[in-house]
C-alpha cells in the first residue's frame, strides 16, 4: 500500500524572458522545498518562458529533447529525491507550440506529460487580447498517473474553467488534481480561488496549482496565488499575493475517501439528455 501522507509544495515564479534565468529559479525553487521538507514540487505554467511575442517565442523555444529546463529539472530531481512536477514548459510541435506539462521520479525519469487541452482566446474588457490558438497546439488527451502516494490529474491554467475536465479524471481514478497556471491579473482576482475551490469540492480531490505572480519582462500581469486546496474545499496553503515564493502544505490522502463518501456526487451522475421547449413566451405589453 503507497504512503498516504507526504509534503506537497508549490513554486511561485514570475518568469521573464532569458530561459536560463528561469531554468535557475526554478531549480532554485525545487531545492528549497525540498530542503522544507516537500516530497513533491509543482512549477507554474510557462516556467521556462513567459513571452507574449510568437516572434520572440518561437526564437528560444526548442523541441522537448532540446529543452535545459526540463534537464534541469530531472536533474534536480535526482539531487534531491523528491517528485516533481513542471506546470509546463514550451516545446515545439511542429509548426506550432505545445504547452506541455511534466511529472518526473524522483530517479529523474519523465513519468507521464500533458499537452494543455483549453486554448485562452478571449478579448478582455481591459483591452489585453490574448488568442493562444494562433501559436499553440491545443492537447487531445487527458492525462492521469502515479505518484507514490496518489493518483494524479495533469491540467493547466485555462482547464480550470472546464468541470468535466476534471470529474473524467477523478472517475478515471485520480485523487490529487493539478492546475499549474499563468492566470491574468483581472481574471484571477475575479475567479481564481472560487475555481480551485469548485473543482475540488465537486470531485473530492486535493487541487494543487503553482502561479506565476506579477508584471513579466513582456508586459503581462499574473495574478499568483498559488494554492493548495483539500477535498472538502478548504485552503491548505495560499501564496497570498504575487510574489515569487514556497508554499507547503500536509496532504493526506485519505481525506479523498472521506470526502467521497459524505457527498459521492461521482457515484451518482445520470446520463441524460437537453430538451429545448418553445415557443417563445411574449412579455407583457
Amino acid at each position: 500500500m503507497p504512503e498516504s501522507r507526504f509534503t506537497a509544495a508549490c513554486v511561485q515564479m514570475r518568469s521573464g524572458r532569458n530561459p536560463e534565468a528561469n531554468r535557475d529559479a526554478a531549480v532554485a525553487g525545487v531545492r528549497e522545498a525540498a530542503g522544507r521538507g516537500a516530497a513533491f514540487v509543482q512549477t507554474p505554467e510557462m516556467t521556462s518562458l513567459v513571452e507574449r511575442s510568437r516572434e520572440r517565442l518561437f526564437a528560444e523555444v526548442t523541441t522537448e529533447a532540446q529543452d535545459r529546463t526540463l534537464a534541469a529539472v530531472r536533474e534536480v530531481a535526482r539531487e534531491t529525491g523528491v517528485v516533481v512536477q513542471i506546470g509546463s514548459i514550451a516545446v515545439r510541435s511542429g509548426d506550432k507550440i505545445a504547452n506541455r506539462a511534466y511529472l518526473i521520479g524522483s530517479d529523474g525519469d519523465v513519468v507521464a506529460s500533458y499537452d494543455k487541452l483549453h486554448l485562452f482566446d478571449v478579448d478582455l474588457p481591459s483591452g489585453e487580447r490574448w488568442r493562444e490558438s494562433a501559436t499553440y497546439t491545443g492537447g487531445a488527451c487527458a492525462v492521469v498517473a502515479p505518484t507514490p502516494w496518489a493518483m494524479l490529474g495533469l491540467t493547466i491554467c485555462y482547464d480550470i474553467r472546464f468541470p468535466g475536465l476534471y470529474r473524467a479524471l477523478a472517475e478515471a481514478g485520480a485523487e490529487i488534481l493539478t492546475a499549474p497556471a499563468c492566470f491574468t491579473r483581472q481574471t484571477g482576482e475575479a475567479h481564481w480561488h472560487v475555481l480551485q475551490r469548485a473543482r475540488a469540492i465537486e470531485t473530492g480531490s486535493f487541487v494543487i496549482s503553482a502561479a506565476q505572480g506579477g508584471l513579466h519582462e513582456d508586459g503581462r500581469e499574473t495574478f499568483g496565488h498559488s494554492v493548495i486546496v483539500d477535498p472538502w474545499g478548504r485552503v491548505l496553503a495560499d501564496a497570498g499575493g504575487s510574489e515569487p515564493c514556497v508554499i507547503l502544505a500536509e496532504i493526506d490522502v485519505a481525506q479523498v475517501a472521506d470526502a467521497r463518501a459524505r457527498i459521492p456526487s461521482l457515484q451518482h451522475g445520470r446520463p441524460f439528455t437537453v430538451e429545448r421547449v418553445g415557443p417563445k413566451i411574449q412579455a407583457a405589453q
